[in-house]
């Protein structure tokens, strides 16, 4: 099966150290979303979501304080419901967050990269054929490490809630 999605990125941004001092911050923002799945049954299923990196602006308070660009390739394995009109399913897995174009005030860094789990709960409506309605809802943990001049000064737990609706096409 492949899906296509436009997802809306809602942040859920926590911090600690200097990074809540300064009340660091990451707007939510529509995206788009590719993914494809396998299916070992009728029933299991793992999917693996793609994006291209998502620029993403970083704020202190409400003030724009720069930019970050955002790939999060995430794996989830699926357990798929049968015996209804529609197709229901929920999933589990691990996402891998890649933070690259980083334009932040001089002396700030982050990490470049987190891991995280991922949970998922979804459903695929019947439209014609092979093609598919689907609504998606996905929890991922995000986040990063801030530097101040090399300086491990705390964290910016993004954890955003995807919002996800596309089309998708089973083979």
């Amino acid at each position: 099966m492949v899906r296509a999605r436009a997802v809306y990125v809602d942040t859920y941004n926590s911090t600690s150290g200097i990074a809540s001092t300064l009340d660091l911050n990451v707007d939510s923002k529509w995206i788009p979303e590719v993914d494809i799945s396998y299916f070992f049954s009728k029933n299991l299923a793992t999917e693996l979501i793609l994006t291209w990196p998502q620029k993403m602006t970083v704020n202190a308070g409400n003030t724009s304080i720069g930019s970050i660009k955002v790939l999060p390739p995430t794996l989830l394995l699926q357990y798929h419901f049968d015996g209804l009109p529609v197709k229901p399913y929920v999933g589990a897995g691990i996402n891998y967050t890649n933070y690259s174009g980083v334009s932040l005030p001089a002396g700030v860094s982050i990490d470049n990269g987190s891991w995280g789990g991922a949970l998922q709960a979804g459903v695929d409506i019947p439209l014609t054929g092979n093609m598919f309605l689907n609504l998606d809802v996905k929890k991922v943990w995000m986040g990063t490490d801030v530097y101040v001049a090399g300086v491990n000064s705390g964290s910016l737990k993004v954890d955003p809630v995807l919002w996800g609706v596309g089309l998708g096409w089973r083979f």
